[in-house]
């Protein structure tokens, strides 16, 4: 269901942008985004910092690109985001030596602490990476290709996942097992 909901916006505004245009896209992927917040709210009585930051960059890069006619705002989001998630994460880790990952998930996940710290990087690198690569298609690409990138670019984030999944398993510290 969770998945469901995570791709809810970026379907409609695919199918919005296929049947008419990049406004009408980005018009749709508001009151989605919107509705998928509102949704998660009602479920979980919360949002999540990213959560948030997600919905005021689509909600703000949205209207731009609405108010200016200007399909550039909408295109340079996700850059923004994800160049502003590895700042972040990087002078949390480095200037001010906090693992954000860990403070996040490390209730849920017991791990050592260098793991937490590949983690941290490995997500700080991912998060260069995807803002390289969106900007890259915003830049010199058609804003189809881009809106098409949007869609299939998923594969980024699965297989970024999956892999996180697989290093981390070996160092999972079950509750059966007693600490070194």
């Amino acid at each position: 269901m969770k998945l469901i909901l995570d791709f809810f916006p970026i379907l409609l505004f695919f199918g919005a942008y296929k049947l008419a245009d990049i406004y009408v896209a980005t018009a749709v992927l508001m009151g989605a985004t919107v509705l998928q917040m509102l949704i998660t709210y009602a479920i979980e009585r919360k949002l999540q910092t990213m959560q948030k930051a997600t919905l005021v960059l689509i909600l703000l890069f949205g209207t731009l690109t609405l108010v200016l006619h200007d399909d550039r705002f909408i295109k340079w989001k996700p850059t923004v985001l994800y160049g502003a998630m590895a700042i972040a994460l990087a002078v949390a880790l480095w200037g001010f030596r906090k693992n954000v990952l860990q403070a996040m998930l490390g209730a849920q996940l017991q791990l050592p602490h260098r793991i937490w710290t590949h983690l941290n990087v490995a997500w700080i690198a991912y998060c260069l990476f995807m803002a390289v690569i969106n900007g890259y298609v915003a830049l010199y690409f058609s804003t189809e290709a881009w809106v098409n990138f949007k869609l299939w670019g998923y594969a980024f984030p699965v297989v970024f996942l999956i892999a996180q999944g697989l290093y981390i398993a070996p160092h999972l510290k079950s509750e059966d097992t007693p600490a070194a």
